[in-house]
């Protein structure tokens, strides 16, 4: 499970560099960019319209900034260069440039994230990745996993104990509510294992040398 994690983080990335042309709204990244023109490329229009649902979800979710759902369809349409002919929800009709002036700047990073950052970048992924999952036991064993790691970096971050209910509190918020083990009876890695880890070293020459004998 593990190794999925870092397989999911690696092509995530590895393909982005400077060199690619520019990206419209450059704060949902490349990634969205590219799910965007994949839906383009979907002659039928509703297996093109579900698509296009599908990736306004996920740009919610890699980006909680608590846009209306009428703005997020904004912010789709012109990623599509005004070329997504879909089904909009409702008969909406999403808006062109002159509603979106002010979106076209880098969306700011969501300053209410930054108390998690002690968490890092991998748990967010591994938490998307869970949420993605539909087997109900996988989904479990990947949940596990990623709060014992959380509480790993919690504690190695702030040197100091956690309970197992915050690492919960945390995990529930940072999933938008969907990854909710708090009522399973689960137990994490115990706080004092963590703490008493000792730290690997190499050892230095003179403390392997012994004394001379007199």
């Amino acid at each position: 499970m593990g190794q999925e994690i870092q397989e999911t983080y690696s092509n995530f990335h590895s393909d982005y560099n400077t060199s690619k042309e520019a990206i419209e709204l450059r704060g949902y990244g490349r990634n969205i960019q590219k799910m965007v023109d994949h839906c383009l490329s979907i002659e039928d229009r509703a297996e093109r319209t579900r698509c296009a649902l599908s990736i306004v979800k996920t740009m919610e979710r890699i980006r909680p900034m608590g846009y209306s759902e009428n703005t997020l369809w904004d912010h789709i349409y012109f990623i599509s260069g005004y070329q997504l002919d879909i089904d909009y929800p409702n008969g909406y009709v999403p808006q062109k440039l002159g509603r979106l002036t002010a979106a076209t700047d880098t969306i700011p990073y969501p300053k209410s994230r930054f108390r998690f950052r002690h968490y890092g970048n991998n748990i967010q992924i591994a938490i998307a990745k869970a949420m993605e999952m539909e087997d109900e036991e996988n989904r479990k064993k990947l949940t596990l996993m990623i709060a014992n790691q959380m509480k790993r970096c919690y504690i190695l971050y702030n040197k100091e104990t956690v309970t197992d209910n915050k690492i919960f509190d945390d995990l529930r918020e940072m999933s938008h509510g969907k990854l909710d083990i708090k009522d399973g009876g689960f137990k994490l890695v115990d706080a004092q294992t963590v703490l008493a880890a000792p730290v690997t070293t190499q050892p230095t020459k003179s403390s392997k040398k012994k004394k001379k004998k007199k």
